[in-house]
């Protein structure tokens, strides 16, 4: 058991345990509050740049599961309450140290996370840092931002995953930090899907002759993407369109909209969001720490809001043929209640109506 540290940029220290990788690590502190699904979370491209913080308490108990990976682990660190050693799944392959060791990703455990969940809670997102010893000069870790996370993540050329069963649409998705379980989602509904890095110009995009685009999740601040906004407003209204978490703050800029950092964002799989069109409450898979401002996207509605917070949870463009949400309706390791939205997008390349 060796001795390691969070400190948090105000100066904060939590000591605890080192597990993982030997590395020390800055990043912009976060809390989730899924009770299960860390396999999926570790993997989560949208993650990149940041220290994952856990609120369960006990982690790694079933394993390492690669068959659930939703894309390589981009997380600066790993911070839980318990760590489980032993793991006991009939699908494990692996346990948590040794898949942040193969990383060289540090972990830290034995922090209460509860008082850490707290603190965030009342002051805001942090930077922090997992370290060996305490720092005297904080400077670095204060100045750290996460940037060019979209670049870092998504993938170097384009890629085609053929259809479930009888091929019915081609669909064109840009990878921003793809999950995995979007491309199965599509997949499985007959659409053969062409996978484009993010940095693919609007005239590649439509060359594909897809039926329909697709715009991914992925990390960082989404103002910071302007050239992917640029594209995104050359393709608007040519073709039907889907946008999920970045994807969905990509389209609202690109449509002349505004986004704004939350405070500590929505990050579990139990965030309640309310359908403005109808009666129903769904709850939802989270990853995000930016919003829309729904009010500045004059040529959108707003579809859904975030029950606790009344934030916009997805846009409705009638007039381009395009929606997007924030929330992730492919979520793996989490509800299932949203996943007709991909029934909904299908039925906008049929040529339906929103």
């Amino acid at each position: 058991m060796k001795t390691g540290y969070l400190v948090l940029a105000d100066g904060q220290t939590f000591q605890g345990f080192r597990f993982g990788g030997e590395a020390g690590a800055i990043g912009e502190l976060v809390f989730t509050t899924g009770m299960c699904g860390y396999v999926e979370t570790l993997t989560d491209p949208s993650y990149a740049g940041q220290i994952v913080m856990q609120t369960y308490p006990l982690i790694g108990n079933y394993g390492m599961i690669p068959e659930d990976f939703e894309g390589a682990c981009h997380v600066r660190g790993y911070v839980v309450r318990e760590r489980c050693e032993h793991p006991s799944n009939f699908r494990c392959v692996g346990d948590l140290d040794s898949f942040l060791k193969e990383r060289n990703i540090p972990g830290l455990y034995g922090v209460d996370t509860r008082q850490l969940t707290r603190i965030i809670r009342e002051s805001g997102v942090m930077n922090a840092c997992i370290c060996d010893e305490v720092p005297q000069d904080l400077s670095a870790l204060r100045r750290y931002a996460v940037t060019g996370a979209v670049e870092a993540v998504t993938r170097k050329a384009p890629f085609v995953y053929e259809a479930e069963g009888t091929p019915r649409f081609r669909v064109t998705l840009l990878d921003y930090g793809a999950k995995n379980n979007i491309l199965q989602e599509l997949r499985k509904r007959g659409c053969t899907v062409t996978v484009l890095p993010a940095g693919a110009p609007a005239e590649t995009i439509l060359a594909t002759e897809a039926d329909g685009v697709m715009l991914s999740n992925g990390p960082g601040d989404p103002a910071e993407n302007v050239y992917q906004i640029q594209q995104i407003q050359k393709i608007l209204g040519k073709l039907p369109l889907f946008g999920i978490c970045l994807g969905h703050q990509l389209t609202a800029l690109a449509a002349g909209g505004r986004t704004y950092k939350l405070k500590y964002g929505h990050r579990g799989m139990n965030q309640p969001v309310r359908d403005l069109n109808g009666p129903r409450t769904y709850i939802t898979s989270q990853n995000h720490g930016y919003a829309v401002d729904g009010d500045s996207v004059k040529s959108g509605r707003v579809s859904f809001a975030n029950a606790n917070d009344a934030t916009c949870e997805g846009l409705d463009y009638p007039g381009l043929r395009a929606f997007t949400v924030q929330f992730h309706p492919e979520a793996r390791g989490g509800p299932r209640d949203t996943a007709f939205l991909f029934d909904r997008f299908v039925d906008l390349m049929k040529g339906g109506d929103l």
